[in-house]
């Protein structure tokens, strides 16, 4: 597979080949992979615009040792991806997307990327590696040259005055590192959905953050029930949501059409929805637009 070097500066994502470093549970349902450069070029080019920086994982099947990809030829990843896509199902590497949730150098200055996975019993084959991953394994990934990039959808308007957060388990990775990210004081109201207890993480923010942790096993309401009860106190606020389909068609539906936001002031990604893997998601229609 052709690695960074071969991408034309016109493109703002790239092929790198990744390896595990180590992986870290960080809650029942979440564990944190640890990537480095798999080759001789590491992880150089790569440039994640942090927030909620998307990429697309691609993944080996059980019994390969690395992912399947065809090469990238003159720097054509359009022609790659097609050449992926038109490879047998059970032989081409499995695509997921996933959240950046940190780059960073390490102390003895070798790149490194985490991503987290949130796991399930009946979780899908990006869950199932993450839960075995181990050190060496392979993966590939299409990821940022330059930060500031389409992967990232969070934009916080230069007038915002207060900022509405809520993700589930899926979404926690992006929503944490927003909130590393918001600037000194911009007051924020989150809230963050999760199977169990175990799973609510230690957050790191300069803002002034209210969080609110929607815990299941604990009998937590519905995301739009929490969010309708709160009292807002901004003028101009935004909104990130992201996590289960229909939940965040829920939620956009009630900032929206009940509290009168703006919609172009309202991000909202579906990472999953109930019933459907990722593949079956993307063919499915998005309506929200229309129903909001």
């Amino acid at each position: 597979m052709t690695t960074a070097e071969t991408a034309t500066p016109a493109v703002p994502f790239a092929f790198f080949a990744l390896k595990v470093a180590r992986t870290r549970r960080l809650g029942p349902s979440l564990v944190r992979v640890t990537f480095t450069g798999a080759t001789d070029e590491g992880l150089e080019g790569f440039a994640s615009g942090g927030r909620d920086q998307s990429l697309s994982l691609f993944l080996p099947h059980p019994g390969q040792p690395e992912p399947v990809m065809p090469p990238v030829v003159d720097g054509d990843l359009y022609g790659a991806l097609g050449a992926w896509r038109a490879m047998p199902e059970d032989v081409r590497a499995v695509m997921r997307s996933y959240t950046v949730r940190e780059q960073r150098r390490a102390g003895d200055g070798t790149a490194e990327v985490d991503i987290d996975f949130a796991l399930h019993e009946d979780g899908g084959p990006a869950c199932r590696w993450a839960a075995q991953a181990g050190p060496g394994d392979r993966v590939a990934v299409l990821g940022p040259v330059v930060a500031d990039n389409t992967g990232v959808r969070f934009r916080l308007p230069e007038d915002a005055d207060e900022v509405l957060i809520w993700g589930d388990e899926t979404a926690l990775p992006a929503a944490s590192a927003i909130l590393e990210s918001l600037p000194a004081g911009t007051r924020a109201r989150v809230w963050l959905e999760v199977p169990y207890a175990a799973d609510r993480l230690e957050l790191e923010t300069r803002a002034d953050a209210t969080v609110t942790w929607l815990v299941r096993e604990e009998g937590a309401p519905a995301a739009v029930d929490a969010v309708r009860a709160a009292e807002l106190s901004g003028t101009a606020p935004y909104a990130w949501i992201a996590g289960e389909a229909g939940s965040v068609k829920a939620l956009r539906r009630h900032l929206v059409n009940e509290r009168g936001i703006d919609r172009r002031r309202v991000t909202f990604v579906g990472y999953w929805r109930k019933g459907l893997s990722e593949d079956a998601l993307r063919e499915v229609p998005d309506t929200t637009e229309d129903e909001s």
